[in-house]
């Protein structure tokens, strides 16, 4: 008969719950700790299946939504799509979910313990805000963790993203190819990675067409509509040059921007064509509709859910960024 974990804590001389946490990989024992259990359980035969079993039962997704300092996170109804996304995930595997805000100052190692050490199933972590030094510390709690919306070079972990590259590299080629000109950039003045990988995207189709990056009109813009609204006609009174074709960052951006072009005059499609990204619900409202990339949003938020309950299930498997691919909607602005 194997050994259970109440008659492991009493054969090492350690507390119930020491034994629970070592052998559930939770934070709050030691790493030698942790070890000594483990060793100790495989020997005297402890059932590991109860462990797994248990997990599937009991626990709450917990859907942290990151907050740096709001800019991007708040600005935009990208976010709730993915929510709805991880929420079919959950009703799927039979989990229900919780969902926390968390601003960076927030995310310490005591905080994170004592949100997560007692009933978590796993971690949904919306982190499009996210840099390593707060990512580590969620990753160092060993609890199952997906990043949704991003991706850490130097940081081991699951996370599910679009293809940034591709859409700005298709929206691009779109612009060109339609008004055989040199497009503008709209870049987002706020960094992120998804705006570095479409900045990336951008360049790769100027280049492939023949075209200077180095010579490229780029407009810096807050990235929401009243921000860009004013950053644009801000430049625009300062007698900044109008181009035939833009690609925006954004569909905010974009949609601020063709505000500002109208208010000074400009007509758009007919003098100034413009791309966005995003396919938020303004951009098939708006006058005109905008050509947009299509972010599969509610797929994302799904995968997140998927590849959280096979890591769950199968913890030693390898970490993957998947990346799902984006498509260009036409409409009215190009």
């Amino acid at each position: 008969m194997s050994i259970t974990a109440k008659e492991l804590a009493k054969l090492l001389n350690l507390t119930p719950a020491a034994v629970s946490l070592a052998l559930n990989d939770k934070p709050g024992v030691s790493d030698a700790t942790r070890q000594k259990v483990k060793d100790a359980a495989v020997s005297h035969g402890y059932d590991f299946s109860r462990i797994k079993m248990k997990s599937e039962r009991n626990g709450f997704v917990y859907v942290i939504i990151y907050k740096k300092d709001g800019a991007i996170v708040d600005e935009t109804p990208f976010f709730s799509e993915l929510i709805q996304g991880v929420s079919k995930g959950c009703k799927q595997i039979g989990h229900k979910e919780k969902i926390i805000y968390l601003y960076e100052e927030d995310v310490t190692s005591e905080n994170l313990y004592n949100l997560f050490h007692k009933d978590c199933f796993g971690i949904i972590l919306l982190g499009t805000e996210i840099t390593a030094s707060p990512l580590q510390k969620f990753l160092d709690l060993k609890i199952p963790l997906v990043l949704l919306d991003n991706y850490i070079e130097e940081l081991p972990c699951d996370c599910v993203l679009i293809n940034n590259m591709q859409g700005s590299y298709i929206a691009t080629k779109h612009l060109i190819k339609t008004t055989k000109k040199h497009p503008g950039y709209l870049k987002s003045s706020y960094a992120i990675n998804n705006f570095n990988g479409r900045e990336l995207g951008f360049k790769k189709a100027l280049i492939q067409s023949g075209y200077s990056v180095s010579a490229t009109n780029i407009v810096p813009l807050t990235p929401s509509i009243d921000g860009a609204f004013l950053d644009f006609d801000t430049y625009l009174n300062n007698g900044g040059n109008v181009l035939p074709c833009y690609f925006a960052d954004n569909d905010l951006i974009a949609v601020g921007v063709i505000k500002a072009l109208q208010k000074h005059g400009y007509h758009v499609p007919e003098d100034v064509k413009i791309v966005g990204f995003d396919n938020l619900s303004i951009s098939q409202i708006f006058s005109p509709t905008l050509t947009t990339i299509h972010v599969p949003k509610i797929d994302m938020g799904f995968e997140a859910v998927m590849r959280l309950h096979g890591r769950t299930q199968t913890p030693g498997i390898s970490f993957t960024k998947t990346e799902l691919c984006t498509e260009l909607i036409g409409r009215d602005s190009c």
